[in-house]
């Protein structure tokens, strides 16, 4: 079996990739993220992802390597990780009342470029109107400076919102992992 390999140090992917039991290692990318003018938020999350897988299966061709990235969108505007509690506070405050979409792509590629998938999931979240103090309270309470949108739906989060469309709960949180599964399945690896 050729080693699997999870381009990406985020947590929150490692913990669903876990899910699966299959032995992993992680690697940081080293892929820019920055914005690519009249690229849509779409497109965004599939180049993000493969150009992640991709790095890493340069230095690990014997390697399975799976890249992902998500990309949240309000109307025309991206979200991107607030990074703090005041442009968290401002995103949130920019969501309440409104929907937003939440773009995740995945790339398995490997070994030695033998294997390459592709996938985008669109999660719709419809947020509940918020007010001020809930908003203060939430990110207070959770600080997700570092998660798109500046929620993280796999916690407190879920209490923001009104409803949720999805293919995949576990793509909102950064990783698809029902396509995954499948993915991997292609690639050769045993799950049920």
């Amino acid at each position: 079996m050729h080693p699997l390999i999870l381009a990406s140090t985020s947590p929150y992917r490692r913990t669903l990739l876990e899910r699966f039991g299959l032995p992993f290692e992680t690697a940081r990318p080293e892929v820019g993220e920055e914005h690519v003018a009249g690229e849509t938020p779409a497109d965004r999350a599939m180049r993000l992802a493969v150009a992640k897988a991709q790095a890493v299966a340069v230095r690990r061709p014997d390697a399975v390597v799976i890249g992902s990235d998500q990309v949240a969108a309000a109307g025309n505007k991206v979200l991107d990780k607030p990074g703090d509690a005041a442009t968290c506070r401002a995103q949130l405050a920019t969501l309440s009342g409104r929907d937003a979409r939440f773009y995740t792509a995945c790339a398995v590629i490997g070994p030695a470029g033998g294997v390459r998938l592709v996938h985008l999931d669109t999660t719709t979240v419809f947020f509940r109107s918020l007010a001020p103090a809930e908003i203060e309270r939430y990110v207070e309470r959770e600080k997700p400076f570092d998660c798109a949108g500046g929620f993280k739906a796999e916690a407190l989060g879920i209490a923001l919102f009104e409803s949720i469309e999805s293919q995949d709960p576990t793509a909102l949180i950064g990783l698809p992992l029902i396509w995954l599964a499948c993915a991997l399945r292609r690639a050769s690896y045993a799950l049920p």
